[in-house]
């Protein structure tokens, strides 16, 4: 006599839990799961934001013997007034895979225009609060993204068509006439474009 099928259902509930009785990262000498290895960060120029996770296996690194010339259009905020902007985290990042790399400081050219909605991001802390009812807090990183030798830039035209005064701004910000000829300038001086 032949047997009955089994309900697919059956199956896949019977296939998690044989994967729930298998621990994935068992040790062959041990019946207790282990958690995977915890992931390694390293933070050569901005401490605390935008982490390198060491791989000196990898295809390609920059070079140390190139001269970049990056100009990043930082595009988007963040919806969380009160967490630090993920575009900002990630321009730390590319300061720190730079010299992480070995790349020399002086190989570094860096310019950040920073508009739309990531525009919110450079407000003062007066100007953050009033808007948002909580602190800015990007600007410790704003700051140390300019000790780090990056230009940060605002449009000015956006402030004007919001009604941003210049006061309103971060010091560590400098006001440029317009986003949109920004990049053709710096293209102009050989820089290449990246968004974030």
């Amino acid at each position: 006599m032949l047997a009955k099928p089994t309900h697919p259902a059956s199956v896949f509930t019977l296939m998690l839990l044989a994967l729930a009785a298998s621990p994935l990262w068992a040790d062959s000498d041990s019946a207790s799961p282990q958690a995977p290895p915890a992931t390694e960060w390293v933070f050569p120029v901005i401490k605390g934001y935008g982490g390198v996770h060491p791989r000196p296996d990898v295809a390609v690194t920059p070079s140390p013997a190139v001269d970049y010339k990056i100009v990043v259009d930082v595009t988007h905020g963040s919806m969380d007034h009160d967490k630090v902007s993920g575009s900002l985290v990630r321009l730390a990042r590319l300061v720190n895979v730079m010299a992480y790399s070995g790349v020399p400081h002086e190989h570094v050219h860096i310019v950040a225009v920073i508009e739309n909605e990531a525009g919110l991001a450079v407000f003062s802390n007066a100007a953050y609060r009033k808007q948002f009812h909580v602190d800015n807090p990007n600007l410790a990183l704003l700051h140390e993204l300019k000790q780090s030798g990056v230009e940060l830039m605002v449009c000015s035209q956006a402030m004007a068509e919001n009604g941003v005064v210049d006061a309103d701004i971060s010091p560590d910000v400098q006001i440029t006439l317009s986003a949109l000829t920004d990049f053709a300038v710096y293209g102009g001086r050989g820089y290449s474009y990246l968004q974030l």
